[in-house]
């Protein structure tokens, strides 16, 4: 069964999870996560003018977004997500973006299986 990829789009949103979540920080992105009671997970992402002009910024945006939407079998259900940017993930490719995002589920104790699009392609390395 596939899972429905789900954004939080409303400021009021963001707001909850930067308040009321926790955060975990990492060297490209930054983690916030907040139990939703929903059954499913929310994601939101925000990309700062720091990262770039907007066609950069709108790429990672949806870099974030397909791996996201690629694992979400491997995130823990009944949480809002909120990816943050950091500039200096300009920078790196989408696999080296996946690893962080990872290792940031593994630190918060919401990952389940291992990346799946890795795998897929055989980039596997550590």
């Amino acid at each position: 069964m596939m899972c429905q990829f789900v954004g939080l789009t409303k400021n009021k949103e963001f707001r909850e999870v930067y308040g009321k979540g926790k955060s975990i920080p990492e060297r490209l992105i930054v983690l916030y996560y907040k139990p939703n009671d929903l059954g499913f997970n929310r994601f939101g992402f925000s990309v700062g003018k720091k990262v770039g002009k907007a066609v950069v910024r709108n790429r990672i945006k949806r870099m974030l977004r397909e791996i996201c939407r690629l694992n979400l079998e491997n995130v823990k259900k009944g949480y809002d997500y909120v990816i943050i940017a950091r500039p200096r993930i300009v920078k790196e490719n989408y696999f080296t973006i996946e690893k962080s995002f990872f290792k940031l589920l593994k630190k918060a104790g919401l990952a389940g299986n291992e990346m799946v699009s890795g795998e897929k392609n055989g980039n596997t390395s550590n």
